[in-house]
């Protein structure tokens, strides 16, 4: 085992001799490129070749070098990271991968491991070793403290503790996994909850309606719905894509949030209160039995800092919410406990799990959604076109349509476009503060194990 000068001495040695190359220049790309080349390490990097010019003059003042094309990256790099859209890596690794350096480390950062690694493994020369990343949050999250997935599929020892010395300036928490592991985790993390919030804005859109500025849609946990689903459509289309249709895993999920939302709904418009209290109610039993009203990751006070609407909500209006109610229902049905991968989460899906956990063990908040939800038609209207776009997304993601997928994103993403700034920075703000209530969970757990 070495000791702490001779780790301090080999990744000073790693940051003196290796070259770091990146293929594709977008957001995460661009994150990962200016971050090592702060941090001191060489790093060059490529995007699409008739870009060329306008990126020399666009990031002349950066640290890292750019290069024509990834043949010239592959050449020169001692670890090589594609990040590009999962769409594409088949296609992009075929093209440049044979242009690796001998013995160079190769990785990728899709949100989908399974075709990215059948890729490295169809294109790439044998003798190159494959070690790949995943960072669990988007361009515009601090690093710091957010998971890592590495995930080593074929390497030396000394080759993971070059990648990991490498990305250790990212202060990122690592989790080392398979690639199967990885892709199982994302889906059940964040398969479910993206389709939630996907249908949420698509429901609005085709309600016409900018829910900031409807009065049953302000205060509360509207402010957290109405934050995430706009963070979600702040990002571009393929961070998405990628992770629902590629991954297996995701479209049963997918599929499953679909039946639940129309099966629930189907309750609601039928006022079949006590069977949906009696379905609902176990639910609540299989996910949140440990969760007390004394250690939410949100309430009442939080989540009233959070509005995109100048104005105080005139007190909170009852909602069936049933999009987080089909959330945990999707859970149930698919026997996944949340908690269970917490170590892997996004931002974004600590959010999920804290507005869904709020719905359910905020005291009689349940019961007043089935209330409403069977008695009440204030939004069924809302509920109608939810469920219709929830039902849209998982037939495009059933039959894999990524251009269906993105003409449906950018319409709606186009829609909300006017108030996605503002948006952002709200969200991340509410993302800190949940972080926060994160740490202060895991430390009230690890003292009541004590």
């Amino acid at each position: 085992m070495m000791t702490i000068n001779e780790r301090r001495d080999e990744s000073e040695s790693f940051k003196k001799s290796k070259v770091i190359g990146i293929i594709g220049l977008g957001d995460m790309g661009l994150l990962y490129a200016r971050r090592f080349s702060e941090a001191g390490w060489k790093v060059i990097g490529c995007d699409r070749e008739e870009l060329y010019e306008e990126l020399v003059s666009k990031y002349k003042e950066e640290k890292f070098g750019l290069k024509r094309n990834g043949h010239l990256v592959s050449r020169e790099s001692d670890y090589i990271i594609y990040s590009v859209e999962a769409e594409n890596i088949d296609k992009i690794v075929a093209t440049y991968g044979p242009s690796s350096k001998y013995g160079a480390i190769v990785g990728g950062q899709t949100s989908c491991k399974a075709p990215e690694i059948e890729a490295f493994e169809k294109h790439l020369p044998s003798d190159t070793q494959i070690i790949s990343l995943h960072s669990l949050h988007g361009p515009k999250v601090n690093t710091t403290g957010q998971p890592l997935v590495v995930i080593r599929h074929r390497s030396t020892d000394e080759s993971l503790r070059f990648v990991k010395s490498l990305v250790s300036c990212l202060n990122s928490k690592l989790v080392e996994l398979t690639a199967k592991e990885h892709d199982r985790i994302t889906a059940d993390t964040q398969a479910v909850t993206h389709a939630a919030f996907l249908s949420m804005g698509v429901a609005w859109r085709t309600c016409n309606q900018y829910p900031w500025k409807t009065p049953k849609w302000i205060g509360g946990i509207e402010n957290a719905k109405i934050n995430i689903s706009l963070r979600i459509y702040s990002n571009k289309w393929h961070v998405y894509a990628g992770l629902a249709i590629t991954n297996p895993s995701a479209h049963d999920q997918v599929i499953q949030y679909s039946k639940s939302t129309t099966e629930l709904f189907t309750l609601m418009i039928q006022g079949k209160k006590d069977e949906l209290n009696q379905r609902l109610q176990k639910v609540k039993k299989f996910l949140f039995h440990h969760i007390n009203d004394h250690n939410l990751l949100l309430d009442d006070s939080v989540l009233e800092k959070f509005s995109l609407n100048k104005t105080p909500p005139e007190g909170k209006q009852p909602n069936s919410h049933l999009s987080l109610l089909a959330i945990a229902d999707s859970w149930y049905n698919l026997g996944i406990v949340p908690y269970d991968h917490i170590i892997c989460s996004t931002p974004l899906f600590r959010i999920f799990l804290g507005v869904t956990e709020y719905v359910f063990c905020t005291p009689g908040l349940l019961e007043e959604s089935i209330e409403v939800a069977a008695t009440d038609s204030t939004f069924r209207q809302d509920d109608l076109h939810f469920t219709i776009a929830s039902e849209t997304w998982a037939k495009i993601i059933k039959f894999g349509n990524f251009q269906l997928y993105r003409e449906e994103f950018n319409k709606t993403q186009a829609f909300f476009q006017p108030m996605l700034q503002e948006a952002n920075a709200i969200g991340n703000e509410m993302i800190k503060t949940i972080l926060e209530r994160v740490k202060e969970r895991e430390t009230w757990e690890e003292a009541k194990q004590k």
